[in-house]
């Protein structure tokens, strides 16, 4: 049953770490109606993105919200995870108690494109993993560009380095075909890259500072970033995914350049490289590069009882 007046959303996930916390926000901010939430290996391999997602839903109060398994590894290429920065389950260690819900059997790519076509024109895409799912999609329906609201897609390093290799930034690595595919085509994306990432953090005294969290939103933060901060030693944990899902329901946080955008392919050392071209034929699309780091910072905080707010 839809909720009137808030966005209808499909999230696509690699559940680990920040997809966790995206999901926390999506859930919290009052302003989506979740409709469901689709998985793609990445962070770690697919059973664990899809157990991981449904444990989150289960832990936040949402078992009820459907889970579709997707993809279970790239176009053409072998399988890349990032469990060192995840760290092996995907949830940094954190093991929520499994969902009571039964498994959802509708793949995700025909969950998208069913979900699309029955609510044409209205439903908003968050894609915070790679991008094989909606590139599955695609092939399905190839239509799925009018038949969409909006696709926020974090993913992209636009004027900065990558986090992959020099060029490349994870979720656009992990399967550079599906992110040309998905640039080219006429989806009305706006693309959140590293260039704004890597400028919203959680800051270790922060993480430090949860530790007799009892909100189960604030407490998912506190455990899932237990192997970034204490493990991994990071002083700074960014925010790419939940800056994701905050411009899908706040698109003003966000300067964008219109341009078209490319992605390197083959084997080559800039594979999974994102391009600004402005090229005729090419479609056009928002690329973020400014972000209101404080005005997320609240948002992100509040919402999710960080500030000592009830969530």
């Amino acid at each position: 049953m839809s909720t009137p007046g808030r966005i209808p959303l499909v999230l696509d996930v690699d559940t680990g770490v920040d997809d966790a916390i995206a999901i926390a926000l999506a859930l919290r901010l009052g302003v989506f109606d979740l409709l469901g939430v689709t998985t793609v290996a990445g962070n770690v391999e697919l059973e664990r993105t899809t157990e991981n997602t449904r444990r989150v839903l289960a832990w936040l109060g949402a078992a009820d919200i459907p889970v579709a398994r997707g993809m279970s590894r790239p176009l053409v290429r072998p399988l890349r995870t990032a469990a060192a920065f995840h760290g092996e389950n995907g949830l940094g260690g954190f093991e929520p108690p499994p969902s009571p819900a039964d498994p959802y059997l509708e793949p995700a790519p025909a969950f998208m494109v069913r979900t699309a076509r029955e609510r044409p024109g209205e439903v908003t895409f968050v894609c915070v993993g790679p991008l094989t799912n909606l590139a599955v999609a695609l092939g399905l329906e190839p239509d799925l560009p009018r038949l969409v609201r909006r696709v926020v897609i974090m993913g992209g390093a636009y004027t900065v380095p990558g986090n992959s290799t020099p060029a490349a930034e994870f979720n656009i690595y992990a399967d550079p075909e599906a992110g040309d595919l998905v640039a080219r085509s006429g989806l009305p994306i706006t693309f959140i890259g590293l260039d704004v990432t890597h400028q919203v953090v959680l800051e270790r005294a922060e993480w430090d500072a949860l530790e007799a969290a009892s909100d189960p939103a604030a407490r998912l933060v506190r455990e899932v970033c237990v192997h970034s901060f204490a493990v991994r030693g990071i002083e700074r944990f960014h925010l790419h995914d939940p800056l994701a899902v905050a411009v899908a329901a706040f698109p003003e946080l966000v300067e964008v350049r219109e341009s078209g955008v490319m992605v390197v392919t083959g084997l080559g050392e800039r594979a999974g490289e994102t391009l600004l071209v402005d090229r005729p034929g090419l479609p056009r699309h928002a690329v973020a590069l400014g972000v209101d780091v404080a005005r997320f910072g609240v948002l992100f905080r509040s919402t999710l009882g960080l500030d000592g707010t009830p969530g």
